[in-house]
């Protein structure tokens, strides 16, 4: 079976795979102690009887020795690269060791009834709140949620984020309809007197810009009367023309009662009235919405904004020093105090991660699962073999050890008890 070179393999990997070379080294030692003994005491046990014992001794170890290389082996590869049966398992039944790993994990641990019993002896809002109410973790938490936006923002393509805001805006701006409802907040606007100071100040800059432009009346009606009048004539028609608009804008602005403001109300009811009623005004006003919606100067200046906003952001959360990334630390900051102090939030918040952790093991242990199953099938099986015993390799090796002393002993004893009552 051809090995992972060293260099491939990660600093704790060399490091076991030494100690796993010394450990199969001594147990190796062992095995050749034990044949050496068995070797002198078989050859010398005629001229010193004793040695006898010695024999058996180191026979048992020999067999213990063997007998667990053997198995343990046999967990890894085929012993001297024979394919005898049940051999080299883990290669061999390596996706069935990860089905039952996966099965393990999913009825053991991932279990609602576990889950809700681990996580209730946790005080987990109140960690967190220690934790991250410190403000170096606060901006933090800040700077990896800006990195996370950040990328987001970046991987998203310009074109595909406007055709979904105006797919968007069709949908629940532009299909519905607006003449209905915007009618009803116009009555209501009306019969409660609050847009009286929207006419206020309509009437006020209407009246200083007649202050500021007496000469647009210049000509205004006086180009309209016949040539032969007199240009003094003409003059005085303008004057009087500028000075009675002074005078109506005045009065309206004067006299809450005046009839102008009357009529202005009555269009507005009107107006109110035909726009959750009539037909004709609804089609117009939907009309005139799908118009400007429609227009190209409107979708250049949403994706103007789109990408201004886009830029804005980027800007601000690659700055440590903005205002963006300091509100979001202080804001992290304050959350994790409340956390720690406040009592009920800290019950609300752990029932909430409970209930959240119980639902997602309930509803996907199954899958989480099969996330292992999944991995150990699709690994070599060679360098399957090869990490396994490099994690317990060297444990093992303890085993032939074990096996060898336990042998020599058992062996020891057999012919103790043989030579006692039989010998």
């Amino acid at each position: 079976m051809a090995r992972t070179p060293t260099a491939l393999l990660s600093p704790a990997d060399q490091e076991r795979r030494r100690g796993l070379r010394v450990m199969k080294g001594v147990a190796l030692g062992g095995l050749v102690f034990m044949a050496v003994l068995f070797v002198v005491a078989f050859a010398f046990q005629d001229q010193y009887p004793t040695l006898a014992y010695v024999r058996a001794f180191a026979e048992g170890g020999m067999v213990g020795a063997l007998a667990d290389w053997f198995a343990v082996t046999a967990l890894f590869r085929h012993p001297l690269g024979i394919p005898i049966p049940h051999t080299a398992i883990i290669p061999n039944r390596k996706d069935e060791i990860g089905r039952t790993l996966g099965e393990f994990v999913e009825t053991e641990f991932l279990r609602g009834d576990v889950v809700r019993t681990k996580l209730e002896a946790t005080a987990i809002a109140a960690r967190l709140g220690e934790w991250i109410r410190e403000p170096a973790h606060a901006e933090r938490v800040a700077a990896e949620v800006s990195v996370m936006v950040s990328g987001v923002l970046a991987a998203l393509s310009d074109d595909d984020v406007q055709t979904v805001i105006e797919d968007l805006a069709r949908e629940h701006l532009i299909a519905p309809e607006w003449g209905p409802p915007l009618g009803a907040w116009l009555g209501r606007i009306v019969e409660s007197g609050a847009h009286h100071g929207a006419v206020d100040l309509g009437i006020d800059s209407i009246a200083a810009w007649l202050e500021a432009n007496q000469a647009a009346f210049t000509g205004l009606v006086s180009r309209r009367l016949p040539s032969w009048m007199p240009s003094v004539a003409q003059r005085l028609v303008d004057d009087t023309a500028y000075n009675e608009a002074v005078k109506f804008v005045a009065a309206v602005r004067n006299d809450p009662g005046h009839q102008a403001r009357g009529a202005i109300d009555g269009y507005l009811v009107r107006l109110s009235e035909n726009l959750q009623h009539d037909p004709t005004t609804i089609g117009r006003f939907e009309d005139a919405k799908s118009t400007v919606f429609d227009s190209p100067r409107v979708r250049e200046l949403a994706a103007e904004a789109w990408n201004t906003a886009k830029a804005g952001l980027l800007t601000a959360l690659a700055d440590p020093e903005s205002g963006l990334r300091r509100r979001g630390a202080t804001a992290l900051a304050e959350i994790g105090d409340r956390l720690t102090t406040d009592a009920a939030l800290q019950r609300r918040v752990d029932s909430w991660v409970t209930d959240a952790a119980v639902f997602l093991v309930d509803r996907y242990r199954h899958d989480i699962a099969s996330i292992i199953t999944d991995t150990v099938e699709h690994w070599d099986p060679v360098e399957t073999t090869e990490k396994i015993e490099l994690m317990v390799g060297r444990d093992l090796q303890y085993i032939r050890l074990n096996g060898t002393v336990v042998g020599a002993l058992a062996g020891l004893a057999i012919y103790s008890l043989a030579q006692a009552f039989l010998g």
